[in-house]
């Protein structure tokens, strides 16, 4: 039966299912011409099959379209009645699942790039702004933020439209003080979506004072978040590093090695990371770093020896030593130096 399936795709020519799909289709064929092509009539079979397909391509965004229409129908129905103000054990389980139901396609359909136009154009992010990221129903709450990153990634139109709704500040406020893990967890993802390689995001980030809400995330008991949390800090450091000042202006290396000195966990990784970027080309971290009373040195020396062997751990043994260098070899001559 799985050589029957075979051998009928092999010999059914599938349609691209939106307009990406054609491009792309256009690439390989490019990319698999050994040569320039010599220029010839396309044949009549090829002119169908072209029609047919760019035919079913915009069919397929329609009924799409239409789709969505749906779920937001959904979304729209009663979606803060009294009855779910009451608090969730009163909540009709029906309406709920509908609604979660609802996200879950959006969230699916928007992962093309053209439905998550599409659903701005419908006014479906104004939705999950305006209403679901407060909704009184967590299952609600996260998956809104879910959306808001489905449709946020890599697509700087949506990432401009959400930020002038003010999508960010509430994404940072559910992702510091929500009640309910998975709610922090995905709205960190959705503010992630919205500030990376975005500078309009980035500056709304910091007037929100976004790096505060990131150390506060890596202090949580939330294993994902603390993760999240450290990996966005390193990351946006990385890519940004005219932040620095104003990162080591709060007190940030101090709270890193604090964090290190918690019980190890993996995200540690990301922390050295994000500490390795502070010491580099950034004289007051590298002093901060250096204070004795932090017992920062120590402190990588007996790390090293913990994750040594360890082949999971390469990264972070990497880190652990470029700190080590950056801060503290030499630094004995140097002071040597000025007391001379």
């Amino acid at each position: 039966m799985a050589e029957d399936r075979q051998n009928n795709n092999n010999n059914t020519r599938r349609y691209p299912q939106n307009l990406q799909g054609v491009l792309q289709l256009a690439v390989d064929a490019g990319s698999a011409a050994e040569g320039p092509a010599p220029l010839q009539p396309m044949s009549e079979e090829r002119k169908v099959w072209l029609r047919d397909a760019l035919a079913e391509v915009c069919k397929g965004q329609m009924d799409e379209v239409a789709q969505m229409k749906q779920c937001l129908a959904v979304l729209h129905e009663d979606g803060m009645d009294e009855r779910e103000r009451d608090g969730e054990e009163e909540r009709d389980d029906e309406d709920e699942d509908q609604r979660e139901s609802a996200f879950e396609m959006l969230s699916e359909l928007c992962e093309n790039l053209d439905n998550a136009r599409d659903l701005m154009i419908l006014g479906g992010l104004e939705l999950c702004v305006s209403q679901y990221l407060s909704h009184a129903q967590s299952g609600l709450r996260w998956r809104a933020a879910q959306l808001i990153a489905s449709c946020a990634q890599n697509m700087p139109q949506v990432q401009v439209h959400l930020l002038s709704i003010g999508a960010l500040p509430k994404l940072l406020q559910l992702t510091d003080s929500d009640p309910h893990p998975t709610v922090r967890v995905k709205a960190l993802y959705a503010v992630s979506c919205l500030i990376r390689e975005q500078e309009e995001g980035l500056k709304a980030f910091l007037s929100h004072d976004g790096f505060s809400v990131l150390m506060r995330g890596m202090q949580s008991d939330i294993e994902k978040l603390r993760t999240k949390s450290a990996f966005l800090l390193f990351n946006l450091l990385t890519s940004h590093p005219e932040q620095k000042d104003t990162v080591v202006s709060m007190g940030m290396a101090q709270q890193l090695v604090s964090v290190l000195r918690t019980p190890h966990s993996p995200f540690h990784e990301h922390v050295l990371g994000a500490l390795c970027c502070l010491v580099e080309d950034c004289p007051q971290g590298l002093k901060d770093c250096r204070e004795p009373s932090l017992g920062l040195e120590g402190l990588l020396r007996q790390r090293a020896r913990e994750l040594q062997g360890k082949e999971e751990s390469q990264e972070e043994l990497d880190f652990c030593e470029r700190l080590r260098v950056t801060c503290f070899r030499g630094q004995q001559s140097d002071e040597n130096g000025m007391d001379r």
